[in-house]
């Protein structure tokens, strides 16, 4: 049976991310935004928090929260802005439940433990320059040199790639599969900052979550101790493809706090606002669109509480999350397009934060896979063309 009454220590959490963000961020988002600037103290002020460890196991130095809270500091975080809720979908996401699950004692201990207890930033390298949703158009190539690997490649559009210290990066290790378009060629590895021929910079010029790093990262011959790979050569796309599931979930538990961001704001002009005589939230086609954002929330909000249940229970949950990411996303940019309409010119200036709700809540469309990828997983689903399986590694279960 699904029980979506919040327990004390989920509901604990939700208020943590809240009252930091409205707290600590809000009073500053709009010059961070205007000033395309990563406050790298959010990183420290995170760690003392407990948030960069959130979902991780107390032995490797997290604080061992389920799912729920995940998404629930997802949600809280993004109502304030998007680029909050970007660090955890790659810091925990994308890269430390990822090395949770597929990684070796040795490796969760040397790796995931500075990333749980935030001593390290963690990013998720496989967009490349020619490869998106075409995960197996990737260019980056591994070879094996006795002991180590020598890596190749350029991967962009990467979430705190240009302040991150660890970073999983995808690249084909069979080149014969390669020219077959065999994705079970491609292997996962954990490269650091500081390795030689590693670069990273910084992506200038974005329309939306311009308080959050973006940018790319250059490999030129990186020498790669071989024990560094996760998982087993040639299990690459299956551990990119665990990864998404993860990175997915917390955006679409962050989109919903986008339509609500969008919601409260747009109830609060409709309230003060007057056009005819008479409030704007008096006039019928305002409350239609009020009417909508409230229901998408409520809708999007039990996606991914279904979603994070599924996960709960040590399932992939992949049908679930896909569902969730789908409907919150396309429902907050709808959401903040409205935002704008009600606030009308003021919607179209930085005056109001509905223009960086409209801007932010584009990116959603395209990242964590597009929205007609997810449309297609829906579809194949529905007609019975796809189903989910048992992976190798299950999801660690929450700790109780």
């Amino acid at each position: 049976m699904i029980d979506f009454t919040l327990t004390e220590e989920q509901q604990a959490v939700a208020n943590l991310a809240r009252n930091w963000a409205q707290k600590e961020v809000r009073p500053n988002i709009k010059e961070w935004d205007v000033r395309h600037e990563f406050n790298r103290d959010i990183k420290r002020q995170m760690t003392e928090l407990g948030l960069l460890g959130l979902t991780i196991p107390s032995r490797y130095g997290g604080t061992g929260q389920d799912y729920i809270a995940l998404g629930l500091a997802c949600e809280e975080l993004e109502y304030v802005d998007t680029s909050l809720r970007v660090i955890l979908s790659v810091h925990i996401g994308l890269t430390s439940l990822t090395i949770l699950t597929w990684g070796s004692e040795e490796q969760k201990q040397r790796f995931l433990t500075p990333l749980a207890k935030g001593e390290r930033f963690g990013a998720f390298g496989l967009t490349e320059p020619g490869a998106g949703s075409d995960v197996v158009g990737l260019k980056s190539w591994a070879r094996k040199e006795g002991n180590r690997y020598i890596i190749n490649g350029e991967k962009t559009w990467i979430s705190l790639a240009d302040v991150a210290d660890t970073f999983l990066v995808f690249a084909w290790t069979d080149l014969e599969k390669q020219k077959r378009r065999d994705h079970s060629g491609i292997s996962c590895f954990i490269l650091e900052r500081g390795m030689a021929g590693l670069t990273t910079s910084t992506i200038k010029g974005k329309l939306g979550v311009r308080a959050g790093n973006t940018g790319s990262i250059a490999m030129m011959d990186v020498a790669v101790p071989e024990e560094n790979m996760l998982g087993q050569p040639n299990e690459g796309f299956k551990i990119a493809m665990f990864a998404l599931d993860q990175g997915r979930y917390t955006v679409g538990a962050g989109a919903t706090g986008l339509i609500r961001a969008c919601l409260d704001a747009s109830v609060d002009y409709a309230k003060t606002r007057y056009t005819f005589g008479k409030p704007l939230a008096e006039h019928q086609l305002v409350k239609e669109m009020i009417a909508e954002m409230a229901l998408d929330y409520e809708i999007a909000r039990l996606l991914y509480l279904k979603a994070g249940w599924v996960k709960n229970q040590g399932r992939t949950g992949t049908r679930e999350t896909s569902a969730a990411k789908f409907y919150a996303c396309a429902a907050s940019e709808k959401a903040a397009s409205n935002a704008v309409q009600i606030f009308g010119a003021y919607g179209f200036s930085d005056e109001y934060p509905v223009e960086r709700f409209y801007r932010n809540a584009k990116g959603a469309q395209i990242y964590e896979g597009t929205r007609e990828i997810h449309k297609l997983l829906q579809a194949d689903y529905a007609l019975g063309l796809r189903v989910d399986k048992p992976l190798r590694c299950p999801l660690p279960r929450p700790e109780v």
